[in-house]
């Protein structure tokens, strides 16, 4: 007789647990709603809901410390659980307010119940303000920091179209708190690393974090971020695994034809730390 899968991390089946835990995935994010274009680097919804589902238990308690226009936490509503948010830019915290209203009424009763809660601040002092805002132990954690101060790089392909655009912003912000305007690499690093850090003592033992992030070319070099990352981090949380998002829906570019080596990137990493005891 088959015993009965006792799940302590989630509420998916045998099936879905095993079809999750490929180490790679494709995911070609839907088109984006117009009223968050604006934001331009924003992570789908769709994706965070998958991961989401997986870490948790319906009901518990999900925090992005750097919330954009409230990707993470609009599919925490999707997947029933409760949401919190952290966004320095305003204009991008009020949009998610209102992804979160408007998401909120499309799910009708099923989020009646559901915390989703955006605080406009400063991750850098982020035990504080979890603190003050009195936000619940923390079940997971699921991000996505900047990619350095790559959106501030004349050359970056994507951007081009968004300079032509009142309506579009190029990169976050002009606020010198923003980890995007930091030009050295190592400092910006270290400032991020501490974010992360400060976390800590909210997240209930056992509970895991997701920070989708990406390697990144300047200067005709890789700084490896997210290698650099989860070395950082892997001494302040457990480095337990590594998924691979690839995009292959991406139009592909000659860069360096007939001249020298330069990929086309289309992944991201999806590094899982885990508190233990």
């Amino acid at each position: 007789m088959t015993r009965p899968l006792r799940n302590k991390l989630n509420d998916l089946d045998a099936k879905s647990w095993l079809k999750f835990q490929k180490s790679w995935f494709i995911h070609n994010p839907p088109p984006r709603r117009k009223d968050v274009l604006r934001h331009p680097a924003k992570f789908p919804e769709t994706l965070a809901q998958e991961f989401i589902e997986f870490f948790t238990h319906a009901g518990q308690v999900v925090l992005d410390p750097m919330a954009g226009t409230g990707s993470a936490l609009v599919a925490a509503l999707r997947a029933g659980r409760h949401s919190f948010g952290v966004e320095l830019n305003p204009q991008y915290a009020e949009i998610a307010r209102q992804s979160i209203a408007a998401e909120r009424q499309n799910l009708g009763a099923a989020a009646a119940d559901l915390v989703a809660e955006v605080i406009t601040g400063d991750a850098a002092r982020l035990a504080e303000i979890i603190a003050a805002a009195v936000i619940p132990q923390v079940d997971y954690v699921i991000t996505s920091p900047p990619y350095w101060d790559m959106l501030r790089a004349r050359g970056a392909q994507t951007q081009k179209e968004r300079r032509q655009s009142d309506e579009l912003d190029v990169f976050y912000s002009d606020d010198p708190n923003d980890l995007g305007n930091i030009a050295d690499y190592e400092q910006f690093l270290l400032r991020l690393t501490d974010i992360y850090a400060q976390m800590k003592p909210f997240l209930r033992v056992g509970a895991y974090l997701t920070i989708i992030v990406k390697n990144v070319k300047k200067g005709g070099k890789i700084y490896p971020l997210a290698w650099d990352l989860a070395r950082q981090l892997g001494s302040i949380y457990t480095l337990k695994d590594e998924k691979i998002w690839c995009q292959d829906n991406v139009r592909l570019a000659p860069y360096g034809l007939g001249n020298a080596w330069v990929s086309n990137t289309v992944h991201h990493y999806c590094l899982q730390f885990r508190k233990e005891d």
